[in-house]
């Protein structure tokens, strides 16, 4: 007769977490987990940054894995504290065993400075395009991005935005759900439907995605108009992209 011992989603997490070489620990009255640096003991594991994971009371024994949450927190005063932002958060009904393990390397990679953006930046780089070269940071309270520049004719010039379908890059590869790159003209505003957006929210594979949408980019600084939209632009030879078209293209100003 085979094993069928269901292990409490609590230890599962645990487990998962000492596999990533994550310390952590179960607070059983609040009934959270607490995964703070490996250098920190844990009597001083809420003294700093740290990732509290809950996960959902209303369990069913079952294979499948109830919903958790993890959240990255630092001190703000005591008793009080700050959220710096959602690590994990569970969007589809997996085995226990495999929302454990996917949680732990989340977890993992926050606390080891390991972001989805710096996998971007990475693909970037194999084309040139990199930080001061073509390429800005944006950083705001509610959101981040990458934006490259891209020339047009004329002394005119638009920006590719990049960013996840939170309009963020500071996650971890393993919360990963898909880039989206933008065409913004030279006043901020975007123009037609993405030119590039993978995922459909579940997640999404970070180095293959981040590989794709940097092709996309390169090729965009070589070839800014498209071979292949469906604009008045490709009808006839020299006429200007619809504003509207997410190749667009600006007219060349008048001598």
């Amino acid at each position: 007769m085979p094993n069928t011992t269901l292990i409490a989603p609590d230890d599962a997490v645990l487990s998962a977490l000492a596999d990533a070489g994550v310390a952590a620990y179960l607070d059983p009255e609040d009934r959270v987990i607490y995964a703070h640096p490996t250098s920190v003991p844990q009597s001083k594991a809420l003294d700093g940054m740290h990732v509290m994971i809950a996960i959902e009371e209303a369990w069913f024994p079952s294979s499948d894995a109830p919903p958790m949450r993890a959240s990255a927190w630092v001190p703000d005063g005591s008793p009080d504290f700050h959220e710096l932002g959602t690590v994990y958060a569970s969007i589809e009904a997996r085995p226990l065993a495999e929302e454990a393990a996917r949680c732990a390397q989340a977890v993992a990679d926050w606390l080891a400075g390991r972001l989805a953006g710096f996998v971007l930046l990475a693909a970037l780089a194999e084309y040139g395009i990199t930080p001061g070269d073509g390429l800005a940071i944006t950083y705001s309270s509610h959101s981040d991005s990458y934006e490259v520049l891209l020339p047009l004719p004329g002394d005119q010039y638009a920006r590719l935005v990049v960013a996840d379908r939170d309009g963020s890059v500071r996650h971890v590869p393993a919360a990963h759900t898909g880039w989206s790159v933008f065409l913004h003209d030279e006043h901020g505003e975007p123009l037609g439907d993405p030119v590039y957006i993978a995922g459909d929210g579940a997640f999404v594979d970070c180095a293959e995605d981040s590989a794709a949408a940097a092709a996309v980019i390169a090729d965009y600084l070589t070839t800014p108009v498209s071979r292949h939209c469906d604009c008045y632009g490709n009808e006839r030879p020299g006429r200007p992209h619809d504003v509207e078209c997410n190749r667009y293209r600006r007219p060349e100003r008048a001598a």
